[in-house]
């Protein structure tokens, strides 16, 4: 356990330099889930993410010889911000390792903040190894992402202002990666009040903390694939699962699908841009991953902001096909004036407007003298889609829907 003297001086290195984010109630949630839903929104922070807090409360207690080595750290991002603005703040070099696949949103933001960017590896674990490599080759200063007291201790300061406003809180949802975050999240609710349960959530497509969990000792996966970047950690780390094992009530996981499914609710519903990481708390909530009392106080942390834009458009166009708001059909015309007129005419009959036209005379699969026709089409839910198809099948039409 994280020693909550450790986080509240924490507090005080750090109140300068990260910003004490903002922790209201959503109205939305609350209504939906049947409990008061109070939403800690660590994607205003500084550089989008709450890993600001632990390296620089970190690199905040480098002596002044330490200090002129520089520092270096591994991170898919987040992390990686954190210790280049950290950095920079002391006027130190740092080096950041990112794995080869991380976001170019991530990669180009850690770069504008000062640091020197090395790409290596497939994973945040392979980057990891070649960091400390790198680091005793070059007399740095490794910055742990999750293992390393000070770290945690920063992470923790997110629970102290979740207490200091909301005192009364009965649960508290925390993404969980490599174990960072949780630990000081965990050890500082504890401490303050025993009471409160704590729920770790990890990625499915990241399975090794949940795995150590169950099995009360470090349990490392063979591979990590996950939408939620920021908590994609191959190896458990047996420094943050003694602290979960301490402090966590309960671990549960969430998919990809229901990652993706928050992402689009916060967007949509409560006006937020987070990350896959930054939506596990509230995926796991939506899915109904853990039972809670009528009317409890849930304390959810919205872990980060940096989602890449090519991601979120994935999510986005797969939200709104799954929401039976966009569609596409493919229909054989014969290859005539005003032949696609009167196909248009249908979908205009049918109220769906339509979005994009693919016109093919060249497939093997149609005859000569005529075309496939493929449409997207935005419409307004199940039972409009059914109008639509309804529409083309009376009009004569046959049609393939293609989703």
């Amino acid at each position: 356990m994280v020693d909550l003297n450790k986080i509240i001086q924490a507090k005080r290195t750090i109140a300068n330099f990260a910003t004490n984010t903002e922790f209201t109630q959503s109205k939305k949630l609350s209504k939906s889930l049947g409990a008061e839903i109070f939403l800690k929104r660590e994607n205003l922070q500084r550089t989008g993410a709450y890993k600001i807090r632990g390296a620089y409360n970190k690199i905040a207690h480098l002596n002044e010889k330490e200090k002129a080595q520089g520092v270096i750290a591994a991170s898919a991002g987040n992390h990686a911000q954190g210790v280049a603005a950290s950095a920079a703040e002391f006027g130190i070099k740092a080096v950041i390792v990112m794995p080869e696949a991380t976001p170019l949103l991530k990669v180009s933001g850690t770069r504008e903040l000062g640091a020197d960017i090395v790409l290596k590896g497939n994973n945040f674990d392979e980057a990891y190894s070649f960091a400390l490599k790198y680091a005793k080759e070059n007399n740095l200063i490794f910055v742990h992402p999750f293992d390393d007291p000070f770290v945690q201790a920063g992470q923790g300061t997110i629970a102290l202002e979740m207490l200091e406003n909301v005192p009364d809180l009965d649960y508290i949802v925390v993404p969980v990666g490599g174990g960072g975050l949780i630990s000081g999240v965990s050890s500082c609710a504890k401490q303050i009040n025993p009471d409160i349960k704590i729920i770790a959530v990890g990625a499915k497509g990241a399975p090794a903390m949940f795995e150590s969990f169950k099995a009360k000792k470090a349990v490392n996966s063979k591979s990590v694939r996950t939408i939620a970047d920021g908590i994609a950690v191959r190896d458990a780390s047996e420094i943050t699962l003694k602290n979960i094992l301490e402090c966590v009530d309960e671990f549960v996981q969430v998919d990809d699908e229901e990652i993706g499914e928050a992402i689009l609710y916060l967007l949509e519903e409560e006006k937020i841009i987070v990350e896959g990481a930054g939506a596990a708390a509230v995926a796991a909530l939506k899915s109904g991953k853990f039972k809670y009392k009528k009317g409890a106080k849930i304390g959810v942390i919205l872990s980060g902001g940096n989602i890449d834009v090519q991601m979120l458009n994935i999510i986005i166009e797969k939200g709104l096909v799954k929401s039976y708001r966009k569609m596409r059909v493919t229909v054989t015309l014969v290859d005539k004036p005003g032949a696609l007129m009167g196909l248009t005419n249908v979908f205009k009959t049918a109220g769906a407007n339509i979005v994009k036209i693919d016109y093919d005379r060249f497939s093997t699969d149609i005859e000569y003298g005529d075309a496939e026709i493929t449409i997207t089409l935005e419409t307004k839910g199940k039972d409009h889609q059914k109008v639509v198809l309804d529409e083309l099948q009376s009009a004569g039409y046959a049609y393939k829907r293609v989703y």
